[in-house]
C-alpha cells in the first residue's frame, strides 16, 4: 500500500474531512501503517508531505481540501455527502496567534528547509555571513539559504546516465532571502537586496513569515516580481505545508560563474558547491551535508511555545 492509498482508505471509510495527522493516527489504529512499502523514520510527516502535494498540485488527485486552518482533506467523490461548510470544519480549538515578532530571521530557517524538501524537492544550506570576509565583499552581501534540486529521486537511471555523457544533468540552484515581514516599509531594501544576492542562481526568492494583504502593496510586489524574476514565498508557521509562493520565481537557463566563483570565499557556500559536485558524481545525495529536515511535529511544537 502506498501513503496515498492509505490516506484514500481512511478518507472513504471516516466519510468526513480530516488534517493529515488525524489521518495518520487513524491508520495507525487501524494497523494500516503496517502495510505501507516505507521505511522512513518520520512516515507520517511524508504522508501529510505526499496528500498536500497531490491535492494541490494533480488536477487527477482523488483528494481535495478545506480553507480552513490547519487544511483538512477529503474524498472529491464524497463531496456531496460532505458537510463541507466552516462550522463544520473547525471543530478543533483556535490557535492564538503569537505576538508579532516574537522570532527572528534565523527562526525561519528551519521552516523554509522543510517546505524548500517537500514542495520545491530542494536540499538547502543556510550561509552563514560572517563567514565572508567585509574587506573582500565591502557591501556585497550573500544570500541566507543556497539550495539544489537534482533529479536522482525523478530520473530513470538511464536517463540521467545519458544526460551526464552530454553534459546536461538538470540540477537547479536556488538562493533565498529571508525576512521577518515584508510591507511597504522594507519592501524596496528586501527587494533590492534579494536582488544583488540572488542573481548568481537558477531561481531566486524573497521568503517572509507575513506579508502584507493591502491591495496597492501587493500589486507593487507583483510588479516587481514580473520586472525581475524574483519569486516571493510566504511561510506559515503554524502549518508549513500551508506556505505558499505568491509568485513564482522566473527560471534562468544560465549561471552567473563569476559570481558564484565570488560566492566560494565564503566557507559555507564553498562546502555547498563541493557537496553538490559530489552528489552528482556520485548519483547519491548525502543529506547530512545540508539543512536538517526536521519533522512537522517538532516544528508545529516550536509555534506553541
Amino acid at each position: 500500500m502506498t501513503f496515498l492509498e492509505l490516506a484514500e482508505r481512511v478518507l472513504r471509510e471516516e466519510k468526513r474531512p480530516m488534517t493529515a495527522n488525524e489521518i495518520w493516527t487513524l491508520a495507525t489504529e487501524k494497523g494500516y501503517d503496517k502495510q505501507l512499502n516505507s521505511e522512513g523514520k518520520t512516515p507520517w510527516a511524508t504522508l501529510g508531505a505526499q496528500i498536500y502535494v497531490n491535492a494541490k498540485d494533480n488536477p487527477k488527485s482523488p483528494f481535495a481540501q478545506t480553507d480552513s486552518r490547519p487544511k483538512k482533506f477529503y474524498l472529491k467523490s464524497q463531496a456531496s455527502q460532505l458537510d463541507l461548510s466552516d462550522t463544520a470544519i473547525s471543530k478543533e480549538p483556535t490557535v492564538i496567534k503569537k505576538k508579532r515578532f516574537d522570532f527572528l530571521e534565523k527562526d525561519l530557517h528551519p521552516y523554509l528547509t522543510y517546505y524548500a524538501y517537500y514542495h520545491l524537492h530542494c536540499y538547502t544550506k543556510t550561509i552563514n555571513h560572517s563567514q565572508s570576509s567585509k574587506k573582500e565583499f565591502g557591501e556585497w552581501v550573500h544570500p541566507d539559504i543556497v539550495g539544489c534540486y537534482f533529479p536522482l529521486d525523478d530520473w530513470k537511471q538511464e536517463v540521467y546516465e545519458l544526460s551526464s555523457s552530454i553534459g546536461n544533468i538538470s540540477i537547479r540552484l536556488l538562493s533565498f532571502e529571508l525576512k521577518r515581514e515584508l510591507s511597504f516599509g522594507n519592501l524596496r531594501e528586501s527587494f533590492f537586496q534579494t536582488v544583488s544576492n540572488s542573481t548568481w542562481a537558477n531561481e531566486s526568492y524573497l521568503v517572509a513569515a507575513e506579508v502584507s494583504e493591502e491591495e496597492e502593496f501587493r500589486s507593487e510586489l507583483s510588479r516587481l516580481s514580473t520586472s525581475f524574476g524574483i519569486g516571493v514565498i510566504k511561510l506559515n508557521l503554524e502549518d508549513p505545508h500551508s506556505s505558499e509562493i505568491i509568485f513564482p520565481a522566473k527560471y534562468r537557463e544560465a549561471l552567473d560563474w563569476e559570481t558564484i566563483n565570488k560566492l566560494t570565499m565564503n566557507a559555507d557556500f564553498k562546502e555547498f558547491i563541493s557537496t553538490v559536485k559530489i552528489d552528482i558524481t556520485s548519483r547519491k545525495i548525502h543529506k547530512k551535508e545540508y539543512d536538517q529536515v526536521q519533522d512537522i511535529e517538532t516544528l508545529k511544537r516550536k509555534t506553541s511555545v
